[in-house]
């Protein structure tokens, strides 16, 4: 007997840095987690921005593990004293944390012992009962606690993550994806028709997405679903509502 895949594999982003709402470091985790979630199918919920506050982290930590099947994490586990992610994950689980002798001894595959000073080892604390999260690149390692992943902030680094722990995920169908071309058909022309299909095709999601380009406007519809032949049937209906509007 095999075993069955949960209806609804879901996740959330949690992106930790002052600097990332500040403005002064632009955000490149999200989109990279959710290609990689959209082509294993999970289904990624929600995105949250927080602080280098442990209040603010323990409190999203908590909320969004207890509703979703995955957290994960990004930023705040270097060396300097507003990395504070894995205190603040040791906290939300009421777990403690100390200098983990996995961690460094993977801090020595790239430091010498005389180097490990106080600021390096930081990055060796990591909370009991977690799972490392090997970083190939500089060695210092995420973690795996619950149904929370926690990783770097450097993208190249995260990426590293990202590709150590993507085959222990549980995943739904991966996602299937239709564009259609509306050309310069203003949407309200087809909104109407296209809420009537939506509405119709429960099983798949679709969307309308304007944009201004080098040739001027366009406009995108795209269905969402995980199975071809809804997909299939939705994208048939939103061809024949727009046919006579190109004309």
């Amino acid at each position: 007997m095999t075993d069955q895949v949960p209806p609804d594999v879901t996740a959330a982003i949690l992106v930790i840095g002052d600097e990332i709402l500040s403005g002064r470091t632009k955000d490149r985790n999200i989109g990279a987690i959710a290609d990689v979630l959209t082509e294993i199918g999970v289904d990624l919920r929600e995105v949250r921005i927080v602080p280098d506050a442990a209040v603010e982290i323990v409190a999203a930590v908590n909320q969004l593990r207890a509703r979703y099947t995955y957290l994960f994490t990004t930023g705040g586990i270097g060396p300097t004293h507003d990395d504070i992610t894995a205190d603040s994950v040791a906290a939300a689980f009421g777990v403690r944390i100390d200098v983990d002798p996995r961690a460094r001894a993977m801090l020595l595959e790239r430091h010498r012992p005389e180097d490990l000073n106080e600021a390096r080892l930081r990055m060796a604390r990591i909370p009991e009962g977690a799972d490392l999260i090997a970083n190939p690149i500089s060695k210092a390692p995420g973690f795996r606690l619950g149904n929370v992943f926690v990783m770097a902030g450097v993208p190249a680094i995260m990426n590293a993550m990202l590709d150590e722990i993507r085959p222990t995920l549980t995943s739904n169908a991966p996602v299937l994806s239709l564009t259609i071309e509306a050309g310069a058909v203003p949407e309200g022309d087809f909104a109407g028709g296209l809420a009537t299909i939506a509405a119709a095709h429960t099983g798949v999601s679709i969307g309308s997405y304007p944009s201004m380009t080098a040739d001027g406007f366009r406009n995108r519809i795209v269905v969402r679903g995980r199975e071809a032949q809804a997909v299939e049937a939705a994208r048939a209906e939103i061809e024949a509502l727009l046919s006579p509007l190109r004309r």
